[in-house]
């Protein structure tokens, strides 16, 4: 099998794809393009392999519009910045309005969208991925150097390190948007999907899904995981589908194992880990199927796959009382995220 292979070019600047494979059956691809995972193949319980995430066979799928970050890195800010702007040592900054008048993982051109320096380990089982994102670039402050690590290990576990510095304050929040679907294709929704979280609150939002700054318990609501469920169970009572940050309770920074999706008839089960506080639930509530070039021709529709955005919360930079997401000259951006798969 080819590891490293042309896709394309973007930006004048060639896009490669990289293949991981471990000793256990399991194959992963990511792009140099976005840091975007393409590929994630892995055995169900017969040992049959099959692509467990949402995705395109080419990279004019990554390219179109409508692309709905299927896979890829997200910065420098994931999720929702309020009104596309935020204060910070008294000084206001403005950012794209590009989601309901409130600016949305990066902006315009976020850290998805652009071309990262890859270099492939020795062993082939790990990449990194590094970007210089520019003093201003999508109004943010200061320079700041990327690194993000991903690590395909002999335990079946897809390992995602970033780290990050700045010479000059600016908010940083990074994320991978995976969708999933453990089906592997043989099932067009996730409902059926048994889902696991660790999480005794999630944060209340307005109706642009920005935080009010209020958390409210998941106990006796629809939003209650803490004992595996079916995703359909109570997605009607959401009304169009899970879109909530969880608060995992996690602030010291270790890594801390939170849910447990599992797919019965395949067998397949993905657990996650993160040193991260939060956690964005997100059932791919706006897919309609429009999308092309996807992986095996695939139609995906609403709720086709579910994201577990491992964040700090939604619209810090504009909450006080919310873990903080600024980054200073001297410190060190560093949050870990696992995905480890299994059969049962």
């Amino acid at each position: 099998m080819e590891r490293i292979k042309k896709w394309g070019v973007v930006d004048g600047k060639e896009v490669m794809q990289y293949t991981f494979l471990n000793g256990r059956g399991m194959t992963v691809k990511i792009l140099s393009y976005g840091g975007t995972i393409t590929d994630i193949l892995t055995p169900d319980r017969k040992g049959k392999q099959g692509n467990v995430i949402l995705g395109f066979n080419s990279l004019e799928g990554y390219l179109q519009k409508g692309n709905p970050f299927f896979g890829c890195l997200v910065g420098r800010y994931a999720n929702r910045i309020a009104n596309a702007q935020f204060v910070l040592d008294g000084k206001s900054y403005s950012l794209a309005a590009n989601d309901n008048g409130n600016s949305i993982h990066g902006g315009i051109k976020g850290f998805d969208k652009k071309v990262w320096e890859a270099v492939f380990s020795a062993d082939n089982n790990s990449l990194r991925l590094t970007y210089r994102s520019p003093d201003g670039e999508e109004g943010f402050p200061g320079n700041l150097e990327v690194t993000v690590i991903y690590t395909l290990s002999d335990k079946n576990e897809l390992i995602i390190d970033y780290t990050a510095v700045t010479d000059a304050a600016t908010p940083v929040n990074l994320t991978n948007h995976a969708y999933f679907n453990l089906s592997a294709g043989t099932e067009a929704d996730i409902l059926n999907h048994e889902l696991t979280l660790k999480a005794l609150y999630y944060t209340i939002t307005n109706n642009k899904v920005i935080p009010t700054g209020d958390m409210t318990p998941v106990k006796d609501t629809p939003y209650d995981f803490n004992s595996s469920k079916k995703i359909g169970q109570d997605i009607a009572q959401t009304g169009n589908g899970y879109d909530n940050n969880f608060v995992l309770g996690n602030t010291d920074g270790t890594l801390k194992a939170f849910s447990a999706l599992y797919h019965a008839a395949s067998g397949r089960l993905m657990e996650t880990a993160t040193t991260q506080p939060g956690v964005q639930l997100y059932t791919a509530n706006y897919l309609n199927g429009h999308l092309k070039h996807t992986h095996d021709n695939i139609v995906y529709g609403k709720h086709s796959g579910i994201c577990l955005e491992t964040q700090h919360y939604p619209d810090s930079p504009n909450q006080p009382a919310f873990p903080s997401t600024i980054l200073r000259p001297g410190e060190k951006y560093h949050q870990v995220t696992v995905y480890k798969f299994s059969v049962q």
